[in-house]
């Protein structure tokens, strides 16, 4: 009965999603297209903005030329770059009050998913001053224009830059939610492969397989469109050709570039076709233990799509065909295993561990409850979990 509750509900979500006011980014790519920004912001009427980040980024200088730019265009700005990895709510309400304080007019999200989640969630509190974070979270929940948000990646993963999510932690409870709204979406998307040159290869593995995870929990779920269907087979397509070479060799500019190209297409895909079981598992995770997201999905997707079975076999396959891993002789199950031991292996040779260590048994039971909450009703599994499932994969991933 519940199950046939959850389908039900999917399915209104999906007919409701045709009606609300989707948006894609308005990109600048390539090889220091992040020079194009400044010029971009003037051209917003915008005078004072505020720069959401965290201090590593500071730290490096990878600001800096846009920074200059900013101030050949007079353009005043303040920055924020206490964001922790998994923001919290104080970072936000840190991040908003000098928003207000400068009267800032525009926000510029710069570096990996965090400060991008943590500078949606500014938008949302400028949007919506007398509601707060919690009150905002879940789904269609602000309904309301942000003011111009810039989205600059220096990772390539969390396809951020494109989706409608703002996911946050809250650290005096450990829980770890998402708010979901069209009015999210960044107006503008810096693609710029130069900024991910330098990062660290566990970094780039974790974060592309967050890339991959997304695109594959998209392409199995049950609310996808054409569209979000030809995002997710390219997204894979391109991240098995380009994550390792990244990994390993991570001055090649077209290897980054395309691994860019897969987070930000990964990122379309699932803002509309949502995701899955993985995910709600790694918030947990995130949550309780501060588990990098992406290094979370990474060892958490291959052990949830064995355990999905046979409900995956014939979208694991066509996915295999995608990366170019499939023999089209053999069958979609064996296709489809194939899909899954081409993920371990790819995890394997950068170097991610097979399971999550530092899990305590006697939390478990709240991350199962906080895990089922998250996907049920609400994301369009290929199969929906029960409770006692959940339970046995934290115990399949716990070290």
């Amino acid at each position: 009965m519940y199950k046939a509750y959850c389908r039900t509900f999917q399915g209104v979500m999906k007919t409701t999603s045709y009606l609300l006011p989707w948006r894609e980014p308005e990109l600048l790519e390539g090889e220091n297209s992040i020079r194009k920004l400044a010029p971009l912001v003037r051209k917003q009427g915008i005078e004072t903005v505020l720069i959401v980040t965290d201090h590593g980024i500071v730290s490096v200088g990878l600001m800096d030329e846009m920074l200059h730019d900013l101030e050949n265009e007079g353009i005043s700005y303040v920055i924020y770059d206490k964001t922790v990895p998994n923001p919290t709510i104080a970072n936000i309400e840190e991040a908003y009050q000098i928003y207000i304080k400068h009267h800032c007019q525009g926000i510029i999200a710069f570096g990996g998913g965090s400060p991008m989640d943590c500078a949606k969630g500014v938008g949302s509190r400028v949007a919506k001053p007398n509601k707060s974070i919690p009150q905002m979270k879940g789904v269609l929940k602000v309904l309301k224009k942000l003011p111009p948000l810039f989205a600059i990646p220096t990772t390539s993963g969390t396809g951020s830059e494109a989706t409608l999510a703002a996911v946050v932690s809250n650290s005096e409870t450990h829980e770890k939610y998402a708010i979901m709204d069209t009015s999210l979406i960044p107006h503008f998307a810096v693609l710029d492969p130069l900024l991910t040159v330098k990062l660290p290869p566990h970094i780039t593995a974790a974060t592309g397989m967050d890339a991959l995870t997304h695109a594959v929990e998209a392409f199995i779920g049950r609310s996808n469109t054409k569209h979000t269907t030809n995002q997710s087979m390219t997204a894979v397509k391109l991240i098995f050709e380009n994550l390792y070479e990244s990994y390993s060799n991570g001055s090649n500019l077209t290897a980054r570039s395309n691994m860019q190209k897969a987070a930000y297409l990964a990122g379309m895909a699932f803002t509309r076709a949502y995701v899955g079981y993985v995910h709600a598992i790694a918030h947990t995770l995130g949550g309780f233990y501060s588990v990098p997201h992406g290094l979370a999905n990474a060892i958490i997707l291959p052990y949830v799509l064995e355990y999905y079975g046979d409900s995956v076999h014939l979208a694991l396959a066509e996915l295999a065909a995608a990366a170019g891993i499939s023999d089209p002789s053999d069958s979609a199950e064996n296709n489809a295993n194939k899909f899954i031991s081409a993920i371990k292996n790819m995890n394997e040779m950068m170097d991610i561990p097979k399971k999550v260590s530092g899990i305590v048994e006697s939390d478990i039971p709240l991350m199962v409850e906080r895990a089922y909450k998250e996907a049920n009703p609400l994301y369009p599994v290929p199969r929906i979990l029960a409770k006692d499932d959940l339970f046995q994969l934290y115990q399949l991933i716990k070290e």
